[in-house]
């Protein structure tokens, strides 16, 4: 059996165990996912924490588990204490590419040897985010990479993991500190991850300004960046771009009219 199809098989039987109509929130614990195997006849998994988190952070919930959501609301699935958990009802929908939004030609900086052997989606996206200074562009600030795979524990979240960490500053001085989630063309950008780098940030770098980022490739070589902010609705997207990674010469003396007349944000 397709490991995604089991994963969907057992959250779909801890859910459908826990939940009562009318709930928005609904708790369970790493232990219950043995429990649901056992009862459905499948295989333990041997990680079970990896069946949560494909949920959390790459896959979209079960067709049956959405379909519970009243409209103008997902679920999503937060930490709730050790080897505990809660399906939660937010507002709003899940977070994707605006497909009409405009793209803008970046002359491609990524070093060959580093584009033919990039071993993933997402390391090959953290990889040419950092190469043409993805980061710097879009939020107008000059960045620098402080750490890949940042692992580190929250209070009342426990165990957090942000792709990638930079440091910034603007011209008056003040500093940022920058966490990133990498997306391949098949993940899910996810909330939690984002209300997570929000509460790493505020636990580890309380002196700093925080500014979330997802970035997620599209088509080819089109990667769309979104920025986040927290306010009385919790997470919105602040800003979205499309950047396009091409050769220099591709970029033609109309495209850079095109931009010049571009409003700045």
């Amino acid at each position: 059996m397709n490991p995604q199809n089991k994963y969907s098989q057992l959250i779909q039987a801890i859910f459908e165990k826990q939940y009562t109509q009318g709930d928005s929130e609904v708790i369970f614990e790493r232990a219950d996912i043995i429990e649901a195997a056992e009862k459905i006849g499948i295989k333990v998994p041997k990680n079970l924490g990896d069946v949560v988190y494909s949920f959390r952070y790459r896959t979209p919930l079960p067709e049956n588990i959405r379909a519970i959501a009243p409209e103008g609301f997902y679920w999503v699935i937060r930490p709730a204490g050790h080897a505990r958990y809660k399906f939660v009802l937010i507002s709003g929908k899940p977070i994707t590419p605006n497909e009409r939004l405009a793209e803008t030609k970046v002359p491609d900086a990524t070093p060959g040897i580093i584009s033919k052997y990039a071993l993933s989606d997402e390391q090959a996206l953290l990889a040419r985010v950092r190469y043409n200074r993805l980061i710097d562009i879009f939020t107008g600030l000059t960045c620098y990479s402080l750490q890949s795979h940042l692992r580190t524990t929250v209070d009342k979240m426990g165990q957090v993991e942000t792709d990638e960490l930079y440091a910034g500053l603007d011209k008056r001085g003040a500093q940022y500190v920058i966490p990133v989630q990498a997306k391949g063309r098949n993940d899910q950008i996810g909330i939690v991850q984002i209300e997570q780098d929000l509460a790493m940030c505020r636990s580890k770098f309380p002196a700093l300004i925080c500014r979330p980022i997802a970035v997620k490739f599209m088509d080819g070589d089109l990667i769309s960046m979104f920025e986040f902010e927290e306010n009385e609705k919790g997470i919105s997207v602040a800003s979205e771009k499309h950047y396009l990674l091409v050769a220099p010469e591709s970029i033609t003396p109309e495209d850079l009219e095109k931009y010049s007349r571009r409003q700045s944000d």
